[in-house]
């Protein structure tokens, strides 16, 4: 296609363990850079809050230029001309933080928005209008059908880009304060998805390119948005501790993973994979998902949760019913799984049980997706194979 002619001539394998640039963060050598982009290439990550600063970090260290833009202003109140790093990577990174979403934007060759679920859909449409012809977007990670709902936005407007939609960040952070980040983990093999779908290898190298580590394309949005079981981890967990939750209680997520819950994880898991084999799509199970992304071994989920204590430590568990973490795994998780599998008569019950008991729990409804968009999901094939019709043509 011709929109993506760019990213595949930027994009070419090089040998791993190519240096960073004077003077940017320190790659820990177990994940060592895979690729590169030639020429270096500017990038705007939009949201501020603890993914963004750490994906821009990792952008500096291969050698990126990068722009910071918060959209409420606060994530990026306190970062100076540059950010302090620490974890696997150590040092700092040198960003320019745009108070204008339009400056950050200006002269960007890739896109990454890495914003809340429930901001999102707000912040793609005020971005939209701002977002050039061609220039690769990246959802970081992508939630519902976010994808398709800033494709028909660009498509109103005559614009085609490419839209990447990753399964998770390639890098699990946390904001230490104004203008500190630890990097707990770097994420290898991250599922990259695309609208149109046949433009994820091209944005899966730009992901390699940009952060240093592989990452793997996947046929369509669904593989990439069905891809992380978070939401059922989330889900059982809250459910077998709403008391602790709602009274605000310190707890550790890994300690509750009883065997009791880590049953309950896997009947939910159990619908999550039959709903994406509906959609011909294998994804990974529960323990075997955990295993590569806590980076422990195989075995029993109790026994997994035990050992990812030790490899990470105390995961202190959410405090309050207004956690906005755990609404959303089930507006953009579990009951999002729901609307998929109503076209095609699937039956989820154990999920259709947890989506009415927490929603019971919570005192209000929790299934409303704004990601949505009014997407007919009966079409949902053709648009995950292309996108939305553009009416105009661009100019050239």
């Amino acid at each position: 296609m011709k929109h993506l002619r760019h990213l595949r001539e930027l994009v070419r394998p090089v040998a791993a363990g190519r240096p960073a640039r004077q003077g940017a963060p320190h790659v820990h050598p177990e994940h060592p850079p895979a690729r590169e982009i030639v020429p270096l290439m500017h990038l705007a990550v939009l949201g501020a809050g603890a993914v963004g600063p750490a994906c821009a970090a990792l952008a500096v260290s291969q050698g990126h230029s990068v722009a910071l833009w918060s959209p409420r202003g606060g994530g990026t109140h306190g970062i100076g001309a540059t950010l302090a790093v620490e974890g696997v990577m150590a040092g700092t990174a040198r960003v320019v933080v745009s108070v204008e979403a339009a400056r950050a934007l200006r002269g960007a060759e890739a896109v990454l928005v890495a914003v809340p679920p429930h901001a999102l859909a707000p912040v793609l449409r005020r971005l939209a209008p701002m977002l050039a012809e061609g220039v690769p977007i990246l959802l970081v990670p992508s939630h519902s059908l976010a994808p398709l709902l800033l494709d028909r936005l660009l498509a109103h407007q005559g614009v085609r880009a490419p839209i990447g939609a990753l399964a998770m960040p390639p890098v699990a952070a946390q904001r230490l304060g104004p203008d500190r980040v630890r990097i707990i983990a770097l994420r290898p093999g991250v599922e990259v998805a695309a609208v149109p779908a046949g433009a994820a290898p091209a944005l899966a190298r730009l992901c390699a390119a940009l952060f240093g580590l592989a990452f793997q394309p996947v046929p369509d949005l669904l593989a990439a948005i069905m891809a992380s079981p978070e939401p059922v981890m989330q889900a059982a967990l809250a459910l077998g501790n709403v008391t602790r939750i709602e009274a605000a209680e310190a707890w550790d997520l890994h300690a509750q993973m009883t065997p009791a819950i880590c049953r309950l994880m896997d009947g939910l898991d159990a619908e999550r994979l039959a709903l994406a084999a509906q959609h011909g799509h294998r994804l990974r199970p529960l323990a075997e998902w955990l295993a590569h992304a806590g980076d422990v071994a195989p075995g029993k989920l109790s026994d997994m949760a035990r050992a990812l204590a030790v490899v990470r430590g105390p995961m202190p568990g959410p405090q309050g019913l207004d956690t906005a973490h755990l609404a959303e795994s089930v507006t953009y998780g579990l009951a999002f799984w729901l609307r998929l599998a109503a076209p095609r008569g699937l039956a989820l019950p154990l999920t259709t049980a947890a989506v009415a008991v927490l929603e019971a729990m919570w005192g209000r409804g929790l299934s409303g997706d704004d990601l949505l968009g009014g997407t007919d999901l009966a079409g949902l094939p053709a648009l995950l194979r292309k996108g939305y019709p553009r009416t105009t043509e661009p100019s050239d």
